[in-house]
């Protein structure tokens, strides 16, 4: 693999490089390129058909997710996901009431626009608002220019990244629509598609319209990175290693890099991963990319139970960007790990205030269900409400949403619904994370056989991850083999003692459990 350079093309806006971060998620991505609108900014409706996204307060946001959370829970006869497309509108028009950023935080890069192209820094660590306004009024005067509704359509991807308000998606959708129905076929907007689609969950798709732009152009990053992205979360394991080696031959960079060490950590090999990234670390060339490329250090060593070291990397990460909310959220379960449960609580309590996802919100509820202070169970279940209340709002926006509701709902919900979402998504993609998922949904419901086929179907392939050891373990200590379990359990605890705060203590207690019966 070529080493890495000065003039790294920033990560893909798709999203995000494939896999499952420290929550269960898919990582976050990292900058992406583009090209950059003309800058006269105008004030006005979006020329996609809906107003410029304004800059609200992140408590305005947080608390219109709050309300429904709180109307799901006070009429359960009535679905949470009733309430998604009011949702949407709540936190979008409080973004719109006062201007600006919707999570009201400083953009992290700041290169200046070239003359025709989009900065990466606008759409990864810049002004990315001002970027979009600036492309609605271009394509007020222009609105032919297929290639600026192309951009205009990534940009509200990579927003709907940031904000973590999966609202955008249909925006992002519309302008794409707009691209190729002025050229039919254009590379930049089936590139965004493609990314699109992945930030969606629907890897197939992705896939789809990865493969049509590399038709157009065979050099194009973001399609290269995308279609690496997809079969990774389908579960081809062994085309996305090939597709990874063809992206490192074409487009050699930061985003391409770090798709490469990610392959190689699925397989087990953690060292050339790290070795990977520190290459790419060092070639680094922006802001933006310090902080993608230190974080995900930092999740591979938290991954691995070095907790030292994944501080490290997050304190580069936020001394690049101190904005930057996966880094944070790194460091909160890093300090967890550590002991230093009232620093975790208070950062990750930051970090859901500014983008309430399913993973931070579930750390968080379980944070305060280990403290177990006076209103900590309370403050928990809101937590986990809120995730029924942002699944209800993806899936208004078109994302599968399915992985995030079976691992939530296999610990703080209904084991039924936890079920139905792992059978659901298992039927579009045969990843490892969802075949842990599905192993344990089908745990919480009794089916312990079936669901050891699927846990061992997960940790097949050499990752290695505490959580799914822990599963494993559960699962087989439920169907009767001893051995087996304590070994899962033991090789839980020993890789990552901090993995959860709930799933460690789980793991500890069962272990102690297995070896007073021997």
């Amino acid at each position: 693999m070529p080493p890495a350079t000065n003039d790294n093309t920033p990560h893909d806006a798709a999203g995000r490089p494939g896999g499952k971060g420290m929550n269960g998620s898919t990582p976050d991505a990292g900058p992406a390129p583009a090209s950059a609108p003309e800058p006269t900014p105008g004030p006005g409706p979006g020329a996609d058909g809906v107003p410029d996204p304004g800059d609200a307060p992140a408590t305005r946001r947080i608390a219109a997710l709050r309300r429904f959370a709180a109307a799901g829970r006070r009429a359960r006869g009535v679905r949470v996901a009733s309430c998604a497309v009011l949702l949407a509108v709540a936190m979008t028009a409080g973004a719109v009431a006062v201007g600006g950023r919707p999570d009201g935080t400083r953009a992290g890069a700041d290169a200046a626009p070239a003359a025709g192209a989009l900065s990466p820094g606008l759409l990864t660590g810049g002004d990315l608002d001002a970027g979009i306004r600036s492309l609605r009024a271009h394509l007020r005067a222009q609105p032919r220019d297929h290639r600026s509704w192309a951009t205009l359509g990534l940009a509200h991807v990579e927003q709907a990244r940031t904000t973590g308000d999966p609202s955008h998606y249909p925006r992002a959708e519309r302008a794409l629509t707009r691209s190729l129905a002025l050229a039919p076929g254009n590379e930049p907007a089936l590139a965004g598609r493609a990314a699109l689609a992945a930030a969606r969950h629907d890897f197939t798709g992705a896939l789809r319209y990865a493969d049509r732009a590399l038709e157009q152009n065979p050099y194009s990053e973001r399609a290269l990175c995308s279609r690496v992205d997809a079969l990774v979360e389908l579960g081809r394991y062994d085309e996305a290693a090939e597709a990874a080696t063809t992206a490192d031959a074409r487009r050699p960079g930061v985003p391409v890099f770090t798709r490469y060490a990610y392959v190689h950590e699925l397989r087990g090999d953690t060292a050339t991963a790290r070795r990977v990234l520190e290459r790419a670390l060092a070639g680094a060339a922006s802001r933006a990319d310090v902080a993608y490329v230190a974080t995900t250090l930092g999740q591979l060593a938290w991954n691995q139970g070095d907790y030292d070291r994944s501080l490290r990397h997050f304190a580069r990460a936020l001394a690049a960007d101190d904005t930057h909310l996966p880094a944070l959220e790194g460091r909160a379960r890093a300090l967890a790990a550590r002991g230093d449960r009232a620093g975790a609580i208070s950062t990750l309590e930051a970090v859901v205030a500014r983008s309430p996802l399913p993973g931070p919100l579930v750390a968080l509820g379980e944070l305060y269900e280990v403290r177990g202070a006076d209103g900590d169970r309370a403050r928990a279940r809101e937590q986990y409400a809120l995730v029924d209340a942002w699944t209800a709002l993806a899936r208004a926006g078109g994302v599968h949403a399915d992985l995030d509701t079976a691992l939530a709902a296999a610990d703080h919900g209904d084991a039924g619904e936890a079920l139905r979402s792992a059978r659901a998504e298992w039927a579009r993609r045969h990843s490892v994370h969802t075949a842990d998922a599905l192993a344990w949904a089908l745990h919480r419901s009794g089916r312990d056989e079936e669901a050891l086929r699927y846990a061992r179907r997960a940790t097949a392939t050499g990752y290695r991850s505490a959580a799914f050891l822990h599963h494993r373990g559960m699962i087989e200590r439920a169907v009767g083999d001893h051995r087996a379990a304590r070994a899962s359990l033991t090789a839980a605890l020993r890789l990552n003692p901090g993995f959860s705060p709930l799933g460690a203590r789980e793991a500890k207690a069962a272990l102690k459990d297995l070896e007073a019966r021997r």
